[in-house]
């Protein structure tokens, strides 16, 4: 099971001359396709006069992420291709990269623009740095209504995360700890409320890591 995969730790664009061709790489931070695309569609207004805005982007954690790259009118597999190369070669997702070239007036040749794309990609990412995007379980603790503050302040006290409070009848709080961690929230309310409260699993999410 994946625990955490690695994500752009913020938005970035890079430029690179080539032989007079200026190669411009934006990488954004996108959650699906439906969102990867209209970076791609943006750009292409943006940057009207460019010959080419190729694009390669990865979504979804591993081992399966949903990945796609286009070479945008350049000879088959020499920017696309490399592009999404370098995206793997990092370890990346959640992302999608765009390089829009201007033709310089001279032909690169495939190796040529394999390496310019690349390198296009790889300048973004030193701009963009990286954060590691971790899985938490999400869990509601129902309590009772004198007993909710203290309870919150102890599971705060203990490393666990309360990411927010419904109060009805009860209070629910839902908290939000690694996996690896379930079985130590279990033990602690057990402790701090005699066993009278207990945790519900309602669902998982991918979060920033510290």
């Amino acid at each position: 099971m994946v625990l955490s995969y690695l994500a752009l730790a913020r938005d970035a664009e890079a430029e690179i001359e080539v032989k007079r061709s200026r190669f411009l790489c934006t990488l954004r931070r996108v959650e699906d396709e439906a969102a990867a695309r209209p970076v791609v569609e943006r750009l292409r207004k943006e940057h009207w006069d460019a010959r080419h805005h190729c694009s390669a982007f990865v979504l979804g954690p591993p081992p399966s992420p949903v990945e796609r790259s286009s070479d945008d009118g350049e000879p088959a597999g020499t920017a696309g291709a490399p592009m999404l190369e370098v995206l793997r070669g990092h370890g990346l997702s959640d992302v999608v990269a765009v390089v829009t070239r201007w033709f310089g007036g001279t032909l690169l040749g495939a190796g040529g623009l394999v390496r310019a794309y690349g390198d296009a990609v790889r300048a973004a990412l030193e701009e963009a740095g990286t954060v590691r995007r971790e899985l938490r379980r999400e869990l509601v603790v129902e309590v009772g209504h004198a007993e909710a503050g203290r309870v919150e302040t102890e599971l705060r006290s203990r490393g666990v995360a309360v990411l927010d409070a419904t109060y009805g009848s009860v209070v629910g709080l839902r908290v939000g700890v690694a996996p690896a961690e379930e079985d130590r929230l279990h033990a602690a309310l057990a402790e701090l409320t005699h066993g009278a409260a207990s945790a519900r699993n309602v669902g998982e999410r991918w979060v920033d890591g510290p």
